[in-house]
C-alpha cells in the first residue's frame, strides 16, 4: 500500500545518502560586498488579542491596516519576551495570538528599476507559531519557536517605493500534544469554580513558556542570483586537512563559483572552484576546545564568490563562512575530538533572564561567556531548545563545545508519539541541522530531553528521528537525554552516547546525601553493562536559595547544594577512568518556571543566581573544572597559571 511505498522511498533515500531536506538554505545574514542588512530591533507596536476565541485579529483582519487603527496598542521591545515587560497580569500568563507591527523605510537603491536586487525579511526566532504580512500580503508562516525563518519580499516592496513598508506579525504561543515542545489546553468547565471560557495551558517541562519575538529581525539583500547554501565538512591528520564543500546557487543555472580559504591573518591557504569539491590545507590550525589548547576556537574563513548572468547584467554575490577544522569520533568508552579524548566538564543553560525573558541580550551573553570561562567550563548543552545563532557564534569563537538540542522536551503523553508529532519532529531536525551544520562547536545532536521513552511507541519514534538526523548529517553522533530506567528505555539502543539525568537525594530520597554513592554507581554500571556506550551525566543538582545557610546541610541551603555536588564528584572521579565522558551541572543559573508549590520564583538549581552572581557551589565547581583541565597534560603552563588569576 501507500505506507509501504513511502517506507521504501525513505529507505532508498537513506541508502543513497541523500535526504529530501528543506528546499532552501538558511545562511546567517552577513554584510558582504554584495549584501546589506538592516536591523529592525527596537520598539514595535503590540496588541494582544483578548477576545474569548482569540480570533478577533483574523476576523477583523488586523493585518490589512496599521495596527493602531484596530484598537489600543502598546510599545514592545524586540527582541524580548512580552511576558515580563508590562504591569499587566493578563499579559504575564497570556495564551493565544499577539500581534506585532513595525513600519520601516527601505533605501531606494534596494527598490529601483532593475530586478537584480532581492530583499529578504528574516526572523531569528519567534515563539511559537508565526504568520507574517508585509503591506497586508501574507509572506510566510512558520511553526516552531527557536529556529529562523525568512521570506523574499522583493516584489511587494518594489511595488510601493518611497512609502513605509508595514511588517505585521501574528504570533501564537499555544502548545498542543503535537507541537514541539508539546502541551495541552485544558478548559475548566465547572461554573461554580471558574469564570466562563476559562482555560489553562498545561506543560510537562520545568521552565516558563516565554513568548514573543525573541531574536533579531533583519532585512537583508542579495543579488537576484545568489549563494543559497554552503555545507562544509572536515577531515584531518597532523600535517594535512581536507575541507569538503558544497555550494548551492539559486536564480540561474549559468554561474561560476570560486572559493578561497583564509587563515586568521588573512592569508589564502587554499582555493577551489565549482559547486562541490575539496580544499587541501597543509599544516592546519585545528579547532580545539577551550582549555585543550593554547589557541582554542581557531577558525578559517571560507570566501565564496559567485558570478552569473541575469537580465543582461553580470551579477556577483559574495558570502564568507567561518570554518573550524576538527573531527569527532565516539568509541565504546571515549569521545574523541581531533583524535584526543575529550571530557565534558560543563553546564546546562537556559535562555532566561530578568525582564527580557528569552530575548537575546548582548550584555547578558558576554557575562555568561565570561562566567563560563571563569568556571573552567569547556562545554554546555542547549537545554531544551536551540539557542540564538549569536550564542553559537561565540561558542565557535571561544572553543566552547556544544551538545545542540532541539525543542523536544516534555514529550510525555502517548499522543505525542504519533505520526503527526513525528513528522514535525523530523522537520525541526532538518531546520536545526540546516542552521548549525557548519559549526565546529557542535559535536553532537540531541533529539529530546527526558521523553517518556519507556512507552512502547518510543522505540519506533526515536529510531526514526535518529536515523533521519544521521542521514541529514552523517558527521556527528546523535543522542537524547533520558531519565528513564535503563532496563525500560526503548530509544537507547539507537543513540551513540548515553546521556542520563538523575537527582539522587533531591527528587528521590530527599535530604539523604548518604544514598548517592551507591545509587549513582549502580546507575552507571547498569547503563554501561546494558549498552557498552560512553556515558554523560547530563543533569544533576539541587535547589539552593542564595543566602540560606545550614550546617549540617539541609535542603535548599547553599551548603546542601555544595555537599550534593561533592558526593556526585566522588563517583564521577571513579567512573571517568572507565567510560564516563562528561558531567553537566543543572543549572548554570536560576531560571523562571511556571508557578507551583515547589518553585519559589522559579527553579533555584543554578550555581549562579538569575542575576549571574555566584552561590557557594560555583566555587566548588570552578576548583574542580580547573583541576580536571590541568590534569590534561597538553595544556601549556601559561593556561595552568591563569587558573590562579581568573
Amino acid at each position: 500500500g501507500m505506507e509501504e511505498r513511502c517506507r521504501l522511498l525513505l529507505l532508498l533515500l537513506l541508502a543513497s545518502g541523500c535526504v529530501a531536506a528543506l528546499p532552501s538554505g538558511m545562511l546567517y545574514p552577513r554584510e558582504t560586498p554584495s549584501r546589506e542588512r538592516k536591523e529592525l530591533g527596537g520598539l514595535w507596536s503590540f496588541r494582544a488579542d483578548l477576545s474569548p476565541g482569540r480570533d478577533a485579529g483574523f476576523v477583523q483582519r488586523w493585518y490589512r491596516q496599521p495596527l493602531r487603527q484596530t484598537g489600543p496598542v502598546i510599545d514592545m521591545p524586540v527582541p524580548a519576551s512580552f511576558n515580563d515587560i508590562t504591569q499587566d497580569p493578563s499579559l504575564e500568563n497570556y495564551i493565544g495570538w499577539v500581534w506585532y507591527e513595525k513600519e520601516v523605510l527601505l533605501p531606494l537603491r534596494w527598490l529601483q528599476g532593475d530586478l537584480n536586487t532581492r530583499v529578504v525579511l528574516r526572523f531569528g526566532s519567534a515563539h511559537y507559531y508565526s504568520i507574517v504580512w508585509v503591506n497586508g500580503v501574507q509572506v510566510v508562516e512558520h511553526e516552531g519557536g527557536h529556529l529562523p525563518f525568512e521570506a523574499d519580499i522583493s516584489s511587494i516592496v518594489r511595488s510601493s517605493p518611497g512609502i513605509p513598508c508595514r511588517i505585521t506579525v501574528a504570533l501564537n504561543n499555544t502548545l498542543t500534544p503535537h507541537t514541539l515542545p508539546p502541551g495541552s489546553i485544558q478548559y475548566m468547565n465547572d461554573k461554580t469554580r471558574y469564570p466562563k471560557n476559562y482555560f489553562v495551558q498545561n506543560i510537562r517541562f520545568d521552565f516558563f513558556n516565554y513568548a514573543g519575538i525573541h531574536r533579531p529581525v533583519v532585512l537583508y539583500t542579495t543579488p537576484s542570483v545568489y549563494i543559497d547554501d554552503i555545507t562544509v565538512t572536515t577531515t584531518s591528520s597532523e600535517s594535512v586537512a581536507m575541507v569538503q564543500y558544497q555550494v548551492s546557487v539559486v536564480g540561474s543555472t549559468l554561474y561560476s563559483l570560486s572559493l578561497s580559504l583564509r587563515d586568521q591573518e588573512g592569508k589564502v591557504v587554499a582555493t577551489g572552484d565549482g559547486p562541490a569539491g575539496e580544499l587541501k590545507v597543509l599544516n592546519p590550525n585545528l579547532w580545539w576546545p577551550y582549555l585543550m589548547h593554547e589557541n582554542p576556537g581557531y577558525r578559517y574563513s571560507l570566501e565564496v564568490k559567485m558570478q552569473a548572468q541575469a537580465n543582461g547584467a553580470l551579477l556577483e554575490d559574495v558570502y564568507t563562512l567561518p570554518v573550524g577544522i576538527r573531527t569527532v569520533h565516539v568509541s565504546s568508552t571515549q569521545f574523541l575530538i581531533n583524535g584526543r579524548p575529550f571530557y565534558f566538564h560543563g553546564v546546562n543553560k537556559h535562555e532566561d533572564a530578568d525582564i527580557r525573558g528569552k530575548g537575546l541580550d548582548w550584555p547578558l551573553l558576554m557575562k555568561d561567556f565570561n562566567l563560563l570561562r571563569w568556571l573552567g567550563a569547556n562545554s554546555f548543552r542547549t537545554s531544551h531548545y536551540p539557542y540564538a545563532e549569536e550564542i553559537m557564534d561565540l561558542c565557535d569563537a571561544y572553543g566552547i563545545v556544544v551538545i545542540d538540542e532541539c525543542p523536544g522536551v516534555g514529550i510525555k503523553m502517548p499522543e505525542s508519539f504519533g505520526n503527526k508529532s513525528l513528522q514535525h519532529h523530523l522537520v525541526v531536525m532538518e531546520e536545526l541541522i540546516r542552521r548549525d551544520k557548519n559549526r565546529p562547536s557542535v559535536v553532537m545532536w540531541s533529539v529530546a530531553n527526558e521523553p517518556a521513552s519507556e512507552l512502547p511507541p518510543a522505540a519506533y519514534y526515536f529510531k526514526t528521528v535518529i536515523a533521519h538526523t544521521k542521514a541529514l548529517d552523517p558527521s556527528r553522533p546523535v543522542t537524547y537525554v533520558t531519565d528513564a530506567n535503563y532496563a525500560l528505555d526503548r530509544g537507547a539502543p539507537y543513540v551513540d552516547v548515553i546521556c542520563v539525568n538523575s537527582y539522587f537525594s533531591w527528587y528521590h530520597d530527599p535530604g539523604h546525601l548518604e544514598v548517592i554513592p551507591l545509587q549513582l554507581t549502580t546507575q552507571f554500571e547498569n547503563w554501561y553493562k546494558t549498552y557498552q556506550k560512553p556515558i554523560i551525566q547530563s543533569e544533576y543538582g539541587a535547589d539552593s536559595v542564595p543566602g540560606l545557610h545550614s550546617d549540617p546541610p539541609l535542603m535548599f541551603s547553599e551548603e546542601y547544594q555544595k555537599a550534593m555536588l561533592k558526593e556526585y564528584h566522588y563517583v564521577f572521579d571513579k567512573k571517568r577512568k572507565d567510560y564516563v565522558i562528561g558531567e553537566l551541572i543543572w543549572n548554570f543559573a536560576d531560571f523562571m518556571t511556571n508557578q507551583g508549590t515547589t518553585r519559589v520564583l522559579g527553579n533555584k538549581k543554578g550555581i549562579f543566581t538569575r542575576q549571574r552572581q555566584p552561590k557557594a557551589a560555583a566555587f566548588v565547581l570552578r576548583e574542580r573544572y580547573w583541576k580536571i583541565a590541568n590534569e590534561s597534560s597538553c595544556l601549556p603552563p601559561i593556561i595552568k597559571s591563569q587558573a590562579l588569576f581568573l
